[in-house]
């Protein structure tokens, strides 16, 4: 296909997938002409991830040029482009938490770690993270909020295995690949999306009328 139709069938501008050719995200196209070149599928499904990662999972280009030379990978093992998407995607974060609760916050994640039995490398960005939000949740007095971080982290261990589980069942090695690195990604959103439906129903069968109850009432009001 050329580049029009290209763009039409991924909802993708010309000028953006040229931004994307000169980036080196998108591989070039076979040259028809000396100003033309053909495209396939593998550049649609190559767009859509990219588009995905950018829009969806809030993946700057920086990082999705990692992901995408990790996808193409001939060499890295499973475990490590997991390693280095992680690298790729996870910011740097210091937020506004006391040097002591900092501290108690480093103490309580290696300890988490420990306990738990987890292997994972010193250096996994995640850590980083979990202390800074240790951290914040402390200096902002919610430290209650920290008695559910082991029930937290046996849910992330169940669900997870069901992730791993999934993406190993695949016979391809190419797809199992994909499925590891945009698994990894995407499941994060996915995750946290469920997490917020989850939340809001438990809030409203917890602290206020059902949902679904109210909605009915209010029908049989109209009807009245």
């Amino acid at each position: 296909m050329r580049i029009a139709e290209l763009s039409r069938r991924s909802g993708i501008a010309v000028p953006t997938i040229k931004y994307y050719l000169r980036e080196g995200l998108l591989p070039p196209g076979e040259l028809t002409s000396p100003n033309q070149a053909s495209y396939d599928e593998h550049h649609l499904h190559r767009l859509r991830l990219i588009r995905a990662l950018t829009d969806l999972a809030q993946v700057p280009v920086a990082g999705v040029r990692v992901v995408l030379e990790v996808l193409d990978s001939d060499t890295m093992s499973l475990h490590a482009r997991i390693g280095t998407v992680h690298r790729a995607i996870s910011p740097s974060r210091r937020l506004t938490a006391s040097d002591d609760a900092r501290t108690a916050a480093a103490d309580q994640v290696r300890e988490l770690i420990e306990r738990r039995d987890w292997q994972v490398e010193p250096d996994a960005p995640a850590i980083g993270t979990l202390v800074e939000t240790i951290a914040v949740l402390r200096t902002l007095g919610q430290d209650h909020l920290l008695g559910t971080l082991d029930s937290y982290a046996e849910a992330v261990e169940r669900f997870t295995e069901l992730e791993v589980a999934a993406v190993t069942s695949r016979t391809d090695p190419d797809q199992i690949a994909e499925s590891v690195v945009i698994g990894t990604i995407l499941g994060e959103t996915l995750i946290s999306a469920l997490r917020l439906l989850a939340q809001e129903n438990n809030s409203a069968r917890q602290l206020g009328q059902n949902t679904r109850s109210k909605r009915r009432s209010e029908g049989t009001r109209r009807r009245a």
